[in-house]
């Protein structure tokens, strides 16, 4: 495993970070609390230190399985969670509320048994509640020690510099972490977020390095008839009709040539590629067993040279866009 630290802060994370988001679902497609106490312990065996999750993933059963997991070894563990979605039908247990933050952040303590969170997620942007309520309650919850960092997760570009910057601006702690999708066959964040991550001195936590699925190889043009894909809805992220396109397929033919090359699989090859980003801190892995988690780990066994990233860059470049093209033609030019 390798280490970096998340953006310009001093927290250190190994560049795998072991999601939990299937942890204790009830689905064919989940990991039983079983199963995923063995991953995890796998997982920190193998040196990696860093895990992640939500109050709202399996209805809070994943905080708790993770709980059982770190007990006797918290000081060893970087745990991150997030809040910010429904998880009751109370219409104040949901946004970016004082109340709501405050009693989410105990609710997920209880379930984590655990006296602090490393790093907490605002997990989306809440139209209603005045962002400086939400930073002075996430100052006030660092001061007493019940988390330690924060990161933002699915907030646009301009709601997160203005986050950043009312932090600046009333002199309290700053995010060091964003958590956004981000893959070969998704790289919409590039258009205005590497830059700005850069700037403020924030580490990239990239979820769905694999597009679902899509770039384990494992499914072909027929169809997606197993996986995780064949049941994603069409309106989801990572459903299949959004992975079945004629530039996926290019991408991925180029992966499987990679990994040929490197004796490796399609899947380490997409996640090594993604570790080749500088403004990366760590990757989310999305396992659902030990034997994937197994071969997601192996990425950091590949160096991918500078041509086979150029080639994978090339492939999934992402379509020009006013002003971005501009910007890139002629905006570092010197008068």
């Amino acid at each position: 495993m390798k280490y970096k630290q998340i953006g310009k802060s001093g927290l250190i994370t190994s560049n795998l970070t072991l999601g939990t988001m299937i942890f204790g679902e009830k689905s064919s497609r989940s990991t039983s609390e079983q199963e995923a106490l063995k991953m995890i312990e796998y997982y920190l065996a193998e040196g990696g230190n860093h895990l992640d999750t939500a109050d709202v993933y399996a209805e809070g059963r994943s905080e708790t399985i993770v709980g059982k997991a770190i007990k006797g070894k918290r000081n060893e563990v970087v745990l991150s969670t997030k809040i910010r979605f429904p998880t009751s039908k109370n219409p104040n247990a949901v946004g970016l509320s004082r109340l709501h933050l405050i009693e989410g952040v105990h609710a997920s303590l209880k379930r984590l048994h655990t006296d602090y969170i490393d790093l907490l997620y605002i997990h989306c942007w809440d139209p209603i509640t005045p962002i400086e309520e939400t930073l002075r309650t996430l100052e006030d919850l660092i001061r007493s020690g019940k988390i330690r960092y924060m990161g933002i997760s699915n907030f646009k570009a301009w709601q997160m510099i203005k986050a950043q910057g009312v932090c600046t601006q009333l002199n309290m702690n700053t995010f060091i972490a964003g958590q956004y999708q981000y893959s070969l066959v998704k790289r919409d964040i590039e258009y205005e977020f590497f830059d700005l991550l850069e700037s403020e001195g924030i580490g990239l936590l990239p979820w769905g390095p694999l597009g679902g699925g899509f770039l384990t190889g494992k499914y072909g043009k027929n169809g997606a008839n197993s996986g995780r894909i064949s049941t994603t809805p069409k309106d989801y992220e990572e459903s299949w009709d959004r992975r079945n396109t004629t530039r996926n397929w290019d991408i991925l033919n180029q992966v499987k040539k990679i990994a040929i090359k490197h004796k490796a699989t399609p899947t380490q090859v997409a996640i090594a590629w993604i570790l080749s980003k500088s403004v990366v801190s760590s990757v989310v892995l999305g396992t659902r067993t030990i034997q994937q988690l197994e071969d997601n780990l192996g990425a950091n066994n590949i160096l991918l040279s500078k041509d086979e990233i150029q080639a994978l860059d090339h492939l999934s470049k992402l379509p020009e866009l006013y002003p971005y093209r501009m910007i890139e033609a002629y905006g570092n030019r010197v008068l």
